[in-house]
């Protein structure tokens, strides 16, 4: 459950990047149609997990036939903070020796969701040992990192996490390193720049293009469509597509791999970034890095 409410919440992240750069992009004239459409797709997301739950439950014993209804994550979330209520003793007869007062009938949903309760509870306090017997990957990242910095005689600067990150850092390398940089160039000219490129050399990006989950080629046209007009994260194929617009070097500094350098026959000033792949909550980041 816990692996799959993690791959929900990353699915919702991404929906909003994506619905964040759709009403970027809508004009006044189609902003009713575009709201429409984030609804449209928002509704479909929430249903799509509901299923996944109620289905993953079915198959691990937790609901049967009987006890189907609608479970939806932020359910999930809410029955955490339930507390534990223990169910209502069946009243006796004060007056034995006169009548019965009729027994009350069984809450049938409080005890389910009682039972509920102590399973999440239980799921989380499980989850909080294993995590406990894992590595601090995000601190092992960043003792990596910062001793690289000091190698390279670099310092980071952040960016924000927001779907752009790695347009916003070229960006900020290129007002720190280049002279002829375009004053109106910003990360909306960058997409569109990066993938014009790739439309134009197709050929070249087609081994970046495969999906291993469907064992064929994406559609470079789809592909680059969805790049420039939503908060799609940027990533190797655009640092290289960049790296050919603007004729330079760009260097990628990661913990535990070596650097990763592409174009390095551009003939101007190289830029420099830092990948992290444990240290933000949100996932993947880019930060920009200045010399010191």
């Amino acid at each position: 459950m816990e692996e799959l409410l993690a791959k929900q919440r990353k699915e919702k992240k991404d929906l909003q990047n994506q619905i964040t750069g759709m009403k970027k992009q809508a004009t006044k004239a189609k902003r009713k149609q575009v709201n429409a459409k984030c609804e449209e797709l928002q509704q479909n997301l929430v249903e799509k997990h509901e299923s996944e739950i109620k289905e993953w439950k079915i198959q691990n014993g937790e609901i049967d036939d009987e006890e189907e209804e609608e479970i939806t994550p932020e359910k999930l979330l809410a029955q955490l903070e339930i507390k534990n209520e223990e169910p209502q003793p069946e009243v006796e007869s004060k007056q034995e020796e006169t009548h019965q007062e009729p027994k009350k009938r069984r809450n049938r949903q409080k005890e389910r969701l009682a039972k509920r309760d102590a399973e999440i509870a239980k799921i989380k306090e499980e989850a909080k040992l294993e995590a406990a017997k894992q590595p601090n990957l995000k601190k092992i990242e960043q003792d990596a990192l910062n001793q690289l910095y000091q190698i390279n005689k670099v310092k980071e600067f952040d960016i924000k996490p927001d779907g752009h990150c790695l347009f916003a850092s070229i960006l900020d390398q290129l007002k720190l390193r280049h002279n002829d940089v375009d004053p109106d160039l910003n990360v909306s000219k960058l997409r569109t720049l990066s993938c014009n490129y790739i439309r134009a050399n197709k050929d070249d990006f087609i081994p970046y293009l495969f999906d291993e989950a469907t064992m064929s080629l994406k559609d470079i046209d789809e592909y680059t469509e969805e790049m420039e007009t939503t908060a799609k994260w940027g990533g190797e194929i655009e640092i290289l597509a960049l790296s050919k617009v603007f004729d330079c070097p760009i260097s990628v500094l990661m913990s535990g791999r070596a650097t990763h350098k592409v174009n390095e026959d551009g003939s101007k000033p190289e830029l420099k970034l830092v990948y992290y792949k444990h240290s933000y909550a949100l996932g993947e980041h880019y930060n920009s890095l200045h010399d010191m």
